[in-house]
């Protein structure tokens, strides 16, 4: 369904710039953004993926990964086509380059909001993730479920590369709820030749979240030779840590997939080194991801387990009101 985009500025010739994520595409008339989704026709620039759903599932809130938001609870999560970034590690390439390039855009399930809310409040889901591609480039999609789904009680949730500009956070606070921004790399190079991107438009929407009150999580995917070195790991630790000790970090197991599938799985030995540099730089909360049995949250100062999570989904919290049963600690996140 074609839609007005939003974050547009007309330049000479035909030509519209979009301003919603950080590649600033200044758009050529008939062509599209790097996202393969906004399309400039005469002069004005439109999303063809809002209402165009490529997946729709309904996923514990634990698989976003989102931690400290509403643990146990379900969320609806639903993605179109298309990304802004290329990252050759893509774990869910085959919706959101590939797609693309098959000309899935505006040929998905037509999906439109409403439908999306009542979905997730028949499935008993306390939250809507936007989810497997990067939702911000299907922003106005997502918008307008967010502001449907806000009057219902129902919370929204981005998993999100953190590539957006801060004219498009800003209006998304109002809306978003929490997010779990993927910190890929710490090194500008690799950011740019594997990804397309840049580091510091993402470090700058992990600031803005965290001040303008949405809920955070960051993930980072540590790929053997890519991003798991000392100064890398010891680089985004430390920068948590000095933005908020109490952000939980997410350290994930690579495993081959897409242009990276003869990079090998990543040693657990490595996540061991991961998580320690992590608690180290004075994280309270750094969880191993893609292994058995490293999902538990402990309490940062008593060091009680507070909530026990197993790999086939089942949770026993042990917290009241939001802190520890043992020494009341209030732990961060949003429990209710």
């Amino acid at each position: 369904m074609k839609t007005p985009a939003m974050f547009t500025k007309a330049f000479k010739h035909g030509a519209v710039g979009c301003f919603l994520c950080a590649q600033h595409c200044r758009i050529a008339e008939g062509e599209t953004g790097l996202c393969g989704v906004r399309i400039n026709e005469n002069g004005t620039l439109y999303t063809v993926a809002y209402g165009q759903t490529v997946a729709r599932n309904v996923d514990p809130i634990e698989k976003k990964p989102l931690y400290h938001f509403l643990p146990g609870s379900l969320s609806y999560s639903i993605a179109t086509a298309g990304c802004n970034f290329s990252c050759g590690f893509c774990q869910n390439w085959q919706i959101s380059r590939e797609a693309v390039k098959r000309g899935v855009i505006g040929n998905g399930r037509e999906f439109l909001p409403p439908a999306v809310v009542d979905a997730a409040q028949a499935n008993g889901c306390a939250s809507i993730a936007y989810t497997y591609t990067e939702p911000t480039i299907f922003f106005e999609y997502a918008r307008e479920i967010a502001l449907e789904a806000k009057p219902r009680g129902i919370k929204n949730v981005f998993v999100t590369n953190g590539y957006m500009t801060r004219q498009a956070l800003e209006e998304a606070a109002g809306w978003l709820d929490a997010a779990n921004v993927d910190l890929k790399f710490w090194d500008e190079r690799s950011y740019q030749e594997t990804c397309h991107g840049r580091l510091k438009p993402v470090l700058d929407t992990i600031r803005r979240m965290k001040a303008l009150g949405i809920w955070l999580e960051v993930t980072t995917l540590i790929i053997p030779g890519g991003n798991d070195s000392q100064a890398d790991l010891e680089g985004i630790a430390g920068f948590l840590a000095a933005e908020d000790p109490k952000i939980p970090w997410h350290i994930s197991r690579f495993h081959p997939d897409y242009r990276f599938d003869n990079t090998p799985p990543t040693p657990l030995a490595t996540l061991e080194t991961a998580a320690r540099i992590g608690r180290e730089a004075g994280l309270h909360f750094v969880y191993p991801g893609n292994v058995p049995d490293a999902a538990d949250t402990a309490c940062p100062r008593c060091g009680k387990t507070v909530i026990y999570r197993s790999l086939g989904g089942g949770q026993r919290i042990d917290l009241k009101e939001g802190a520890c049963s043992a020494c009341g600690e209030p732990l961060a996140g949003i429990w209710a």
